[in-house]
């Protein structure tokens, strides 16, 4: 079934959902009821009301119920006087009506059996078309009517929607490994990060173990980029309201900035980097010999979330950003776009995250709404399809999609459990040297705006360690294991050559090691480091110490094997990650 058929089935359900819950609630106000992925929501304001989740079963029941009457959809087109006389008792759909009369759009109803909502469509033509046993409904939530907290608290009830009863069996196998394999639960756990009220929700605190992954996430980042003249900057946390006022962001951001009070001044806690790099930019004479010049920065941006938005380290109101910015010319697009590609591959083949592309141009049909003339639009979109040609993972085009101020290319990276996470992007900025009247002299003396090209890699380092822990299970690569190899003593009388003789020799290796000094069994120990995810689980006896071994179980294979303490740091260490 194609996803556009698909589509107009979870689209019916959404209205069928609505059927049901009405009839148990006929005072229920009506929110809204789109199409998600996988499946599909309503919302409802219910009074006093309460549904929970031990009432989905029997929502779903009746839910199959109801698609197996084989009604049918009816469009109905109407004025804007019918319309509010149909939801004269239902206050969120007059507020869409009259939206929708003020921005001159189509009226359109859809009706199944009694039940009449307002809809612009995408239906079944009935009902029987729906497989009644590819329909679960499955969590209930709060949600503030149009995403705004100071506007009345709803009740949202998600369903889910597959042709086929198999497939729908397959999603719930995605969704329990999803909830084993979730990286709140894996943080708590492997004691990465923790969360506290006292410090406020969405600011995640890192542990020494999650605080290392961070920082070697970071180092590896930068060991890509500065061989390829990335410099390093540093900028402060907070600015004046002023610097986003010029960039432009204050505006489509002001909801969503921390402020700060200051004795003269307005502050705020930076909600991204550009604005600053820009400064550093303008702070000197440029010259098109300097270009491209490319700055680059690991440092915490903050917005102001929703509390409803706030999911463990996937969102989160301090976000620290792999950021850079090179300042280049026009001609210099095409080979900078590449450069910056093949660290994004290096890096998504490095943690086996296989991507897609997405190329977002401007709407030819609408020029006036993107910032920069034709020709700079024409050169610039003309080296992103050049460098998209010389990709090798699956793409698509999306017109209409760019930013104002130029396209784009988004990266999005497929987990183990099939999700798509958008992450790594790559912008092209005519708005930023035109806001802040950057500039560089060409070869006849002339000033020339340069074009900034826009660049995150892991895309934010919390979003990205949620992925990598849900994509991997937990079993982070031995490179980036907070604890590369546990020392299991056999009993208390072994610990004394583990650490006169094994410990410094791992030391000086750089190897990163914990030694179990607990009265626990061998057996015990092996299966709480197994639990840790620690790559390598070393038992140390008395046949190690004659032999001169060490009996080391690797978590990969799940196979016991001697080695030679050399041996052990070469293959530790062979497994750094490749540039």
């Amino acid at each position: 079934m194609s996803e556009h058929l698909l589509d107009s089935h979870r689209h019916s359900l959404a209205h069928l959902l609505a059927m049901v819950v009405l009839a148990r609630f006929p005072e229920a106000k009506l929110g809204i009821g789109p199409v998600i992925e996988d499946g599909f929501y309503y919302d409802f304001d219910l009074g006093q009301a309460k549904i929970g989740e031990n009432e989905l079963a029997s929502l779903t029941r009746e839910l199959r119920e109801l698609a197996s009457q084989k009604l049918e959809f009816v469009r109905l087109p109407v004025n804007a006087a019918a319309a509010r006389e149909q939801f004269a008792h239902q206050p969120f759909k007059l507020e869409l009506i009259d939206e929708l009369v003020e921005s001159k759009a189509e009226l359109t109803l859809y009706q199944s059996g009694d039940f009449i909502d307002l809809c612009k469509g995408g239906h079944v033509d009935s009902t029987d078309a729906i497989n009644p046993q590819g329909i679960d409904l499955t969590r209930v939530a709060g949600a503030y009517w149009r995403g705004d907290a100071k506007r009345p608290m709803l009740t949202r009830i998600y369903g889910v929607y597959f042709a086929e009863a198999t497939e729908l069996a397959a999603y719930h196998e995605r969704r329990r490994l999803a909830e084993e394999y979730d990286h709140r639960k894996l943080g708590r756990e492997l004691d990465l990060f923790t969360f506290s009220d006292l410090v406020g929700a969405g600011l995640p605190l890192f542990t020494p173990k999650g605080t290392f992954i961070r920082d070697r996430l970071a180092s590896y980042i930068q060991s890509l980029q500065q061989p390829l003249g990335y410099q390093k900057v540093n900028i402060p946390h907070i600015a004046k309201s002023a610097l986003y006022q010029t960039s432009g962001h204050y505006e489509k951001f002001k909801d969503d900035l921390f402020y700060v009070k200051s004795q003269s001044d307005e502050f705020v806690m930076k909600p991204m980097n550009c604005p600053h790099h820009s400064q550093i930019y303008a702070s000197k004479l440029r010259s098109y010999r300097d270009l491209p010049i490319r700055y680059a920065e690991i440092t915490t941006c903050y917005r102001d979330e929703q509390p409803g938005e706030l999911s463990g380290l996937t969102r989160v109101r301090a976000l620290t950003q792999d950021d850079g910015h090179a300042f280049v010319r026009s001609d210099q697009i095409h080979a900078e776009v590449m450069a910056i590609y093949r660290i994004i591959q290096t890096v998504y083949k490095t943690f086996q995250l296989p991507l897609t592309v997405r190329l977002s141009l401007r709407d030819p049909a609408n020029p006036g709404a993107y910032l920069g003339d034709d020709a700079i639009w024409e050169e610039a979109e003309s080296s992103l399809k050049l460098a998209l040609a010389e990709f090798i993972e699956p793409q698509t085009v999306a017109t209409g999609e760019a930013a104002f101020y130029g396209p784009k290319l988004d990266f999005l990276a497929t987990d183990a459990l099939g999700r798509q996470w958008q992450v790594a992007t790559i912008q092209l900025d005519f708005n930023l040297a035109e806001r802040f009247d950057l500039h560089y002299t060409d070869q006849t003396g002339q000033a020339v705006r340069p074009i900034v090209v826009h660049r995150a890699i892991y895309g934010s380092i919390e979003r990205f360690m949620a992925i990598i822990l849900e994509h991997l299970a937990g079993n982070l690569p031995t490179w980036l294991s907070p604890v590369q190899i546990k020392l299991l003593p056999v009993s208390d009388k072994f610990i004394e050559y583990i650490e006169s003789t094994l410990v410094p020799s791992l030391s000086q290796a750089g190897i990163r090691f914990e030694i179990d000094y607990s009265n626990e069994s061998v057996g015990k120990k092996i299966r709480l480091g197994i639990t840790e995810k620690i790559p390598y689980l070393a038992v140390i006896g008395e046949q190690e110490i004659t032999n001169q071994t060490i009996s080391i179980r690797d978590r990969a294979s799940g196979q016991n094997q001697p080695y030679t303490l050399a041996a052990l740091i070469a293959l530790i260490q062979s497994q750094e990650p490749v540039n």
